[in-house]
């Protein structure tokens, strides 16, 4: 039996697009002689789709684009698989159900929910979804195929050393005898996310003798990013074929065939895949939200040539608009950089010289400031006054702004709300500053496309006469590893001071700046993932507290 892995990229509510794409992959899949044509997890409404699954509107749509889809390939000789949430029996006190439909010349085959619902990190599932409390296995074609939805086979306990549920719906799915393991996923994306998935399927392919195929979801969704990766594994857990990473992909193959060419891409590293999902999750957050122009502020630092880069490689240079904003502490060498920067990306550059505007903005402030010396109030009037005039060229462009601060700086409330926060999406929140020079190291690999000016000079807000970033905070090269095992990893400062034999001050001192900055991370723009533990959606935590450290 051939099947195809049908990769797409949905967008949350739009229906009519979803279906298009569904139905032009379906009819590739038959093209290529696919009996079945197996799509990701909720793919029909698109992943994740929060709040609106409380709204009756939403759920009769999904399920009258379930019928529609069963129409349009009604004259198909390909069967096909797909998610999407459905309407739960009020009686489960749930507006949903996350459910896997097979439609097969128009009919409905199987209709089967996701028995294990995620709360926790990004997701909420438990909030909306009704579990299920049986399974079924289905024929087509007389082969006897086990559906499950993404989380309900991460929970093997041959897999995992502690598990997050009590039941196994893989394993009990097992005891039905099916010949093939078919998962629909909607998995996000984040470092090393791709190479746990394929070590966890292959794990229970190779538990239970049979087959297993995994169609993932691709694109941006908001702070989430899919990498698709779809894959096939045979019995004995090997990789017999895999779909692209960061793109829309259709791969057929016969899971019972020994002679199956493997298709599988060659593995990227980590940092070319930080790099190339931070290209998506950016084209997808400006287009899926009407917009096709985006600006960037370019102080002449590494940080917002980064982000530069990204927003060329995901909107095209046309499309981005960098803005360089000098005051009276910008060094020549920045402006330069900054000009020197946009014409290897070869994007537009405009200059806007602030000092003018600081000379007004200072005067108008003196009388309430008479007697008080300057500090970061007017470092900070410097940033707003930029981000000001950021937000005038949005609304006057229809241009999406990129906010350039990265992880550490958000980590430690190193940045001015309302001034480098504004924007309509933190593009490099999620990245340390040691790794934002790694992926800028990396882009670097075939010339010199971020100039080596900018990777070199310490880096600075330039605020302030010779300001250097190791004024306010430790190098980056002690904060960060502080931060990771601080904020992703929820370790103890008498931890992290033991294991990298730094002093328990110190650790303690970065501490306190993350928890006294919470104010600032919830109003700042939402942030790409791509570590297990971002700022966002992922991690909550109250503003008004007293921790102790």
């Amino acid at each position: 039996m051939k099947i195809a892995l049908a990769q797409i990229n949905p967008t949350v509510g739009d229906f009519t697009g979803n279906l298009e794409k569904i139905v032009a992959a379906s009819r590739r899949a038959a093209a290529q002689g696919a009996r079945l044509a197996v799509f990701s997890e909720l793919a029909i409404c698109g992943y994740p789709p929060a709040d609106f699954l409380e709204k009756p509107s939403f759920l009769i749509r999904c399920r009258a684009a379930v019928d529609e889809l069963a129409a349009a390939t009604a004259d198909l000789p390909t069967a096909v698989l797909a998610g999407v949430a459905l309407p739960a029996d009020p009686a489960s006190g749930k507006p949903a159900v996350n459910a896997a439909v097979l439609l097969d010349r128009g009919r409905l085959l199987l209709e089967q929910h996701k028995r294990l619902l995620p709360f926790y990190d990004v997701f909420d599932e438990q909030r909306y979804f009704a579990p299920s409390r049986t399974q079924q296995i289905v024929e087509l074609d007389g082969v006897r195929l086990a559906i499950t939805i993404c989380e309900d086979a991460w929970n093997d306990k041959n897999f995992w050393s502690r598990r997050l549920y009590a039941v196994d719906p893989v394993e009990e799915l097992m005891r039905q005898h099916p010949a093939l393991h078919i998962n629909l996923s909607s998995s996000p994306f984040w470092h090393g996310k791709r190479a746990i998935r394929r070590q966890m399927l292959a794990a229970i392919a190779r538990r239970d003798g049979v087959p297993v195929l995994m169609s993932n979801q691709v694109g941006g969704d908001d702070s989430l990013i899919f990498d698709g990766s779809s894959l096939a594994l045979n019995a004995r857990g090997e990789l017999i074929a895999q779909a692209a990473s960061f793109a829309e992909d259709l791969v057929v193959l016969d899971p019972f065939s020994a002679d199956s060419p493997a298709i599988v891409p060659e593995e990227e590293d980590e940092t070319a895949a930080a790099y190339q999902a931070l290209v998506l999750g950016t084209r997808d957050y400006v287009r899926k939200c009407g917009f096709k122009k985006a600006l960037v502020g370019l102080s002449g630092g590494i940080d917002s040539a980064l982000v530069a880069a990204i927003a060329k490689d995901a909107l095209g240079a046309e499309n981005v608009i960098a803005v360089g904003m000098p005051s009276p502490y910008s060094s020549p060498g920045s402006i330069d950089d900054s000009r020197h920067l946009a014409a290897n990306l070869g994007i537009r550059f405009e200059q806007i010289p602030i000092s003018g505007l600081f000379a007004e903005y200072t005067a108008a402030l003196q009388p309430l400031f008479a007697g008080m010396k300057p500090d970061t109030t007017e470092e900070n009037l410097q940033s707003r006054i930029r981000g000001a005039l950021l937000m005038a060229l949005s609304n006057k462009f229809s241009a999406l702004v990129l906010s350039t601060g990265n992880k550490s700086e958000m980590a430690v409330g190193y940045c001015t709300l309302y001034g480098d926060m504004v924007g309509a999406l933190a593009v490099v929140g999620d990245l340390v500053k040691t790794r934002v020079y790694a992926v800028c190291r990396w882009l670097n690999r075939d010339g010199e496309l971020i100039p080596r000016a900018i990777l070199e000079k310490p880096p600075s807000a330039e605020l302030r006469p010779d300001q250097k970033d190791t004024d306010s905070l430790p190098p980056y090269e002690v904060l960060d590893p502080i931060l990771e095992a601080y904020v992703e990893r929820y370790e103890t400062p008498e931890r992290i001071a033991r294991e990298h034999s730094f002093s328990l001050e110190l650790v303690q001192q970065v501490v306190r700046l993350v928890e006294r900055s919470e104010y600032k991370r919830q109003q700042a723009a939402p942030v790409l993932k791509v570590t297990s533990k971002s700022f966002g959606m992922g991690r909550r935590f109250p503003i008004a507290v007293k921790v102790e450290v």
